[in-house]
């Protein structure tokens, strides 16, 4: 193949991407209903009709928009939960520290989560698979360090071993706080990650 058509060939592979991060900002920007595929075009330097080619409807770029955004999230979160050592109480503290840090800072994780709230009623489906593909794979990650500290002796079976959901719960009013609040009162994050895990921790010691 030659260098030019392997180059055209990237280039197409590249587009639908960034159609969908150009769709991010506009989405960001204006709210769904605002947001007209034109001006997605004119951010992502490609005509409306490139948008059509690759996504049928404004409908379909704002659900595949939230899938890409929130795709890279589960290598990273597997590969470090995998490389986790040590006891089953520094392994949750760690993974506690990684998820709160990546749903707090991260503006991609933050803007998704107010996209779910606002647009949830008109893309049911979307919810439920965002939960499945994203949620559902943190919160297993936690349920795998809790079973196995409760296996070793190191945690008891609590309520909060048993409901794992809490764990993540913290990260999520993280969020929101800082959507709905954070240009009134600044929250320090590693402060309040601290603060959570004291509280979870002490639910799950053994010996209570």
């Amino acid at each position: 193949m030659k260098p030019e058509m392997t180059k055209r060939a990237r280039r197409k592979a590249e587009r639908p991407a960034e159609i969908l991060d150009a769709a991010f900002e506009e989405f960001v920007k204006n709210g769904y209903a605002a947001t007209r595929l034109e001006d997605v075009a004119a951010r992502a330097n490609v005509t409306k009709g490139t948008i059509y080619f690759y996504f049928e409807t404004k409908e379909r770029v704002f659900d595949e928009m939230i899938r890409h955004k929130s795709r890279a999230f589960f290598p990273e979160l597997g590969s470090y939960a995998e490389e986790l050592e040590g006891s089953y109480s520094s392994r949750l503290h760690a993974l506690i520290v990684f998820v709160y840090r990546k749903i707090a800072e991260d503006r991609t994780s933050r803007e998704t989560l107010r996209f779910l709230i606002a647009e949830g009623s008109r893309f049911p489906d979307l919810v439920d698979r965002h939960y499945q593909e994203f949620v559902r794979p943190v919160i297993d990650q936690f349920e795998k360090v809790i079973e196995a500290g409760v296996a070793a002796g190191e945690f008891r079976a609590s309520p909060a071993s048993a409901f794992p959901e809490i764990v993540m719960s913290p990260a999520l009013l993280l969020s929101l706080w800082s959507m709905l609040f954070g240009s009134r009162k600044e929250t320090d994050i590693t402060v309040f990650t601290e603060a959570s895990i004291d509280l979870i921790m002490k639910g799950l010691a053994a010996g209570r």
